[in-house]
């Protein structure tokens, strides 16, 4: 099976791809100019309410009397969102249309960040984190099956633009708010709202695609609609596998952008340089991002470019221990290049299924599943930080992470695909 095959689609959202011998005729290209538009506007507002905490965490801690556990907490909602939330979005998509849900979505963001920094409490800033949280989980579900759908021969390089727009918008939002903090007047408050302008304009090209529902979820299903609920996907290794790696993946990368800025802090460096080397971590994947599913496609099996993410990985939270001060920008780059596991796991998404439905299925099992798993990372790194006064175990941890990380991820990367396993 070649990972480039033309689907027939199931009856998400998104135009039906035509099969060999239909005249059924594309979609026009202003329209996937306008998909391309939205994916990135989308993808860029992924990760700012998540990133553009780190550096301020300390600031937020004292304000509203957090211990270590409870920012450890903190640190892991975000999975727990996208865990619980992204099992609803297949079937979101089904009723209204993968389009109309990223764009509620995005008004989720919006208000979401809107909202955080003056709910009042930690209660209120965490309910607030969760109705951002929750547009970000549909959409990170939603984002490999529009993909697929609307760009089936081209899935390596429109996810690599995609999950480089990712990457760019969580470097920009570590990088820049404490910056924007100070301008604004150095209420960390000022700081985080000000991202929910960016996740408004992210709004605007998805209202379009809200009413386009002749060939969506709204409809009947067509062959690969009524062919979907044969798919067992819990009877896939590969599913597991892939499930495995991409909740070890996260795990490494919540644990990063929760807990690095604080890593460098108490190694004695700033809170503006911690910032900017959180986003140096998050700008590897900028160019990374881009480069990397468009050589997984074309590679037959993609264990080799996890086995090199793992060994970035075990070189950076080494250095981290030995001199976090002294080679912290080599190991922010290291690390960089070990979170651009995340754009492989999206690209083997697309690449372990033949049909629009499989990945509906994969991506929504791969994605919620993986997320329950990285639950506990952050949680216990907060707790062994605050027991041991240090970071050695946090550390020890993350490492030994990166073993089952390595050997689920050359499980999902061979060439077979889910449908043959179910």
């Amino acid at each position: 099976m070649r990972h480039d095959e033309t689907p027939t689609l199931s009856p998400a959202a998104g135009p039906r791809t035509p099969v060999p011998g239909s005249a059924s005729p594309g979609p026009s290209p202003w329209v996937l100019r306008l998909v391309t538009v939205g994916l990135v506007l989308a993808a860029l507002n992924l990760r700012p309410a998540i990133t553009s905490l780190g550096p301020l965490l300390e600031e937020v801690r004292d304000t509203l009397h957090m211990s270590g556990s409870v920012a450890g907490v903190l640190t892991s909602v975000p999975p727990l969102c996208f865990a619980l939330f992204g099992f609803m979005a297949p079937r979101l998509a089904r009723r209204f249309g993968a389009g109309a849900v990223v764009c509620a979505g995005m008004v989720a963001i919006t208000a979401g960040l809107l909202i955080r920094p003056f709910a009042g409490g930690t209660a209120g800033f965490l309910a607030a984190s969760a109705l951002a949280l929750m547009g970000i989980a549909v959409s990170n579900v939603l984002m490999p099956v529009i993909v697929k759908r609307w760009f089936p021969d081209r899935v390596g390089t429109v996810t690599g633009l995609y999950s480089m727009a990712l990457a760019l918008g969580t470097a920009l939002a570590a990088a820049l708010t404490v910056p924007l903090t100070d301008a604004l007047g150095g209420s960390w408050k000022t700081g985080l709202a000000v991202w929910a302008g960016l996740s408004a304009v992210a709004i605007l090209p998805w209202i379009p695609l809200v009413r386009d529902r002749g060939t969506g979820a709204g409809q009947p299903a067509g062959r690969a609609g009524e062919q979907a609920p044969a798919l067992r996907i819990t009877r896939s290794r590969t599913s597991w596998a892939l499930a495995c790696f991409f909740g070890l993946q996260a795990t490494a990368a919540y644990i990063t952008m929760g807990w690095i800025p604080q890593i460098f802090r108490d190694a004695g460096i700033s809170a503006g340089t911690a910032g900017v080397l959180l986003a140096v971590v998050m700008a590897m994947g900028v160019p990374l991002a881009f480069v990397i599913p468009r050589v997984a496609t074309r590679l037959r099996t993609q264990g080799p470019i996890v086995l090199v993410l793992s060994g970035c990985g075990l070189l950076g939270y080494a250095g981290l221990y030995l001199a976090p001060a002294g080679g912290a920008w080599l190991w922010a780059l290291l690390l960089g290049v070990a979170n651009c596991a995340f754009p492989l796991a999206l690209t083997m998404i697309g690449m372990r299924s033949r049909t629009g439905a499989g990945v509906v299925r994969l991506s929504a099992f791969a994605q919620s599943t993986g997320y329950l798993l990285s639950i506990p990372g952050p949680l216990l790194v907060g707790v062994l930080y605050q027991h041991s006064g240090g970071w050695g175990l946090p550390l020890a941890l993350m490492a030994a992470l990166l073993v089952p990380q390595t050997i689920a991820g050359m499980l999902a990367g061979r060439d077979r695909a889910i449908e043959d396993e179910c």
